[in-house]
């Protein structure tokens, strides 16, 4: 039985999600209230001692964070394809993981946070962070249709959900053709799982 700690609204949470739905995984989510601080209280530091979500519980392997519960699904139940074991192709999806990681995470995912939750974050420089990404992300995409390889991998699923929820936090994709293209190819993946909007 696996078991996914959640939070709607979380970008991180959503890409756990969308692979368990492409890979046609059932699975019963709980709704960590975040916005309540459960995930500050000792029952769920017990499961996540940093307090964050997703968290996956499969029937009783415990695996937080959701670029390692996308590589533990892709490896378990995935069919080799969404992580490869060549070292290249292995290595350009984790390019594509640390981006998500990085420019993603400081760029519009702070960005949303702002304008769409009314965090007290610098909007400025997170903003330029999402525009520079967005540039260099639509160049990539105008030579190749998938981040990491010449198919979807976790690196796709990893980088879609806080790139599709942009326009939350201020940033127009309408100047990224090729980024727009992309998630309408994520999007029409079989078992796709889309992200709600924050309003």
């Amino acid at each position: 039985m696996i078991t996914l700690y959640d939070f709607p609204l979380s970008g991180h949470a959503h890409t756990v999600r969308l692979m368990l739905g492409i890979l046609g995984l059932d699975y019963e989510s709980i709704t960590v209230d975040l916005l309540g601080g459960e995930q500050r209280g000792a029952d769920y530091r017990a499961i996540n001692p940093f307090g964050q979500v997703p968290v996956l519980d499969d029937d009783g392997t415990i695996v937080p964070d959701s670029h390692a519960i996308l590589v533990y699904l892709a490896r378990k139940y995935g069919d080799g394809d969404w992580l490869p074991d060549d070292p290249v192709d292995l290595a350009r999806v984790q390019h594509w993981l640390s981006v998500s990681a990085g420019e993603i995470y400081r760029g519009p995912n702070v960005c949303r946070l702002v304008k769409a939750f009314n965090f007290p974050l610098d909007y400025g420089p997170a903003a330029d962070v999402a525009r520079t990404l967005f540039s260099v992300m639509n160049a990539h995409l105008e030579r190749q249709d998938w981040l990491a390889l010449d198919r979807p991998t976790i690196a796709d699923v990893a980088c879609y959900s806080y790139t599709a929820c942009a326009p939350e936090g201020g940033i127009d994709l309408g100047e990224y053709p090729a980024i727009q293209a992309w998630l309408g190819r994520v999007e029409s993946l079989p078992g796709f799982v889309g992200m709600p909007k924050a309003a």
